[in-house]
């Protein structure tokens, strides 16, 4: 007899159907899992075993045969145990056929039956509404992160032998997601926690303004991490649509934590410096995304960022530019998005003392000549800001802080978020300046004429690229916005140049 039961599988952060056919025939009692299965699909065939006869089923001497189709598409992952068992009971007749149809089955199995939570359940709850299904079974586990979907039917049993009860009732239990009260910050990170350093603070409220990535420069124990943890406490709430995109990337890579499903918190990611290419862009024999799509509509944090290879800073480019990865592989290519706030941290000398206040820096210049070219000049252009973070006087560590809270930073960063959604309405996948095109800002922004003489002025004298040209714009605009100013003045471009970094020659004059 043969069986078919409707499954799906993930490429990236999509979903695809994936029919489970089970044939039992007559023969030699064995079974043979076909349709390009991983390591984890073959295994399956143990789990489901015990999952059955611990359940109290029957599992027949019998050559089993299950096909995953398409057959020519690689298959990985565990979520194929449940729709495997349910096609076995459909094979040998323990259960009927109908009442699997129209719905759509992915779970693991534990060896008692019980179902266990799986990876990339929200891309699959996608698919299911899209593909007008009429049901969604899933492990209890991941019932909180598919009903981010409104429309979609679901069902959690807690074992096979409860799904069985019910698919021979023909009467699914509709499950429920628990909602739960925002949760507070766990280290209560505000900007207002950090003594002086308000050139910095201020920059760091225009970078989150724009969307613009922003390096800090300066000794240790300056504060640049401290300063740079709080970035993520002034960006502007995801919207729901990057709420979505945000938890498929860290549920398909295995990372996703309650408080980003229930409140959609923005990601914030601190790669070590000794990660590698892959760990960072995303790779592996079966793609997995990297830091830079973990760290998808958030932050990412480079602390030592100047202690990384130089291979691995360089793979930055390509996502930097094209707000995305692509991972190709002789089978496939994979795309995940890449849309990430680049905040880099950095000693401005190998011994790190340069520009400090209690020692005196032993550098030779043609070290820090060296250390310096270890950000290469492509890169370099593609950083919008690069602010120096100069130590603070022990003196001044007793006091309180008088800037601005995190509460207030965040009061202004979104309203002019808001000016830049007007903006750019029509322009899908554009939110805000660092996005746009700089080409089409240029030509749609007001400049005034002593403000478009200064920047075209500084642009030769400091050797700007096109792209640096833009980008000094891009600045300038947004903090026009920050000020609420439809055209950009001579102040703001003046502003925004303070924010490119020094050529080499010139450091050496």
């Amino acid at each position: 007899m043969l069986a078919a039961v409707r499954s799906a599988a993930l490429v990236g952060i999509d979903a695809y159907d994936v029919t489970v056919e089970v044939d039992a025939a007559a023969g030699l009692p064995q079974w043979t899992i076909v349709g390009l299965a991983a390591g984890a699909v073959k295994e399956s065939r143990e789990r489901v075993g015990a999952a059955l006869v611990n359940s109290g089923f029957v599992v027949p001497p019998r050559r089993i045969t299950v096909n995953l189709a398409p057959a020519d598409v690689r298959k990985e992952g565990t979520a194929f145990d449940l729709p495997i068992a349910l096609g076995i009971l459909i094979a040998t007749g323990q259960l009927d056929s109908r009442s699997v149809a129209g719905r759509l089955f992915v779970g693991e199995l534990g060896l008692d039956g019980a179902l266990r939570s799986m990876r990339g359940s929200l891309p699959v709850a996608r698919h299911a509404l899209r593909s007008g299904v009429r049901a969604l079974v899933l492990p209890p586990a991941n019932v909180a992160e598919a009903s981010r979907l409104s429309g979609i039917a679901l069902c959690a049993p807690v074992s096979l032998q409860a799904l069985v009860s019910q698919l021979r009732g023909d009467e699914l239990e509709p499950a429920m997601a628990e909602r739960t009260a925002p949760a507070a910050d766990a280290e209560d990170l505000d900007f207002s926690d950090v003594v002086g350093q308000e050139a910095a603070k201020r920059a760091l409220e225009v970078a989150a303004a724009g969307g613009h990535n922003v390096m800090l420069i300066g000794p240790p124990g300056a504060g640049k991490t401290m300063l740079a943890r709080r970035m993520a406490t002034v960006l502007p709430p995801l919207s729901e649509e990057e709420a979505l995109e945000v938890v498929a990337i860290h549920s398909v890579a295995g990372v996703l934590d309650e408080g980003m499903i229930a409140h959609g918190v923005r990601p914030f990611r601190a790669p070590h410096h000794t990660i590698s290419s892959a760990g960072l862009i995303g790779g592996g024999s079966w793609p997995r995304p990297g830091e830079v799509s973990l760290a998808h509509n958030g932050v990412l944090f480079l602390d030592e960022m100047l202690e990384f290879p130089r291979h691995v800073l360089d793979a930055l480019r390509q996502p930097m530019e094209d707000a995305r990865v692509v991972i190709a592989r002789a089978a496939q290519a994979v795309s995940f998005p890449a849309r990430f706030t680049l905040v880099g941290a950095s000693n401005p000398c190998p011994c790190g003392r340069g520009g400090g206040i209690t020692a005196e820096c032993t550098c030779a210049q043609s070290e820090i000549e060296r250390y310096a070219a270890r950000l290469s000049g492509p890169l370099a252009d593609r950083i919008d800001m690069h602010v120096t973070v100069g130590p603070v006087a022990l003196r001044e560590l007793s006091g309180k802080s008088t800037g601005s809270s995190s509460r207030n930073i965040r009061a202004r960063v979104e309203r002019a978020r808001g000016r830049q959604r007007a903006r750019y309405a029509a322009m899908r996948g554009v939110g805000c300046n660092a996005h746009a095109s700089g080409r089409w800002l240029d030509s749609r922004t007001v400049v005034k004429p002593d403000a478009r003489s200064l920047l075209q002025t500084a642009a030769e004298r400091l050797g700007l690229s096109a792209r640096g040209y833009h980008r000094v714009l891009k600045v300038a605009r947004t903090i026009a916005d920050l000020e609420d100013s439809v055209s950009v003045a001579a102040l703001h471009i003046g502003e925004a140049l303070q924010y490119r970094p020094v050529r080499r020659d010139e450091k050496s004059n």
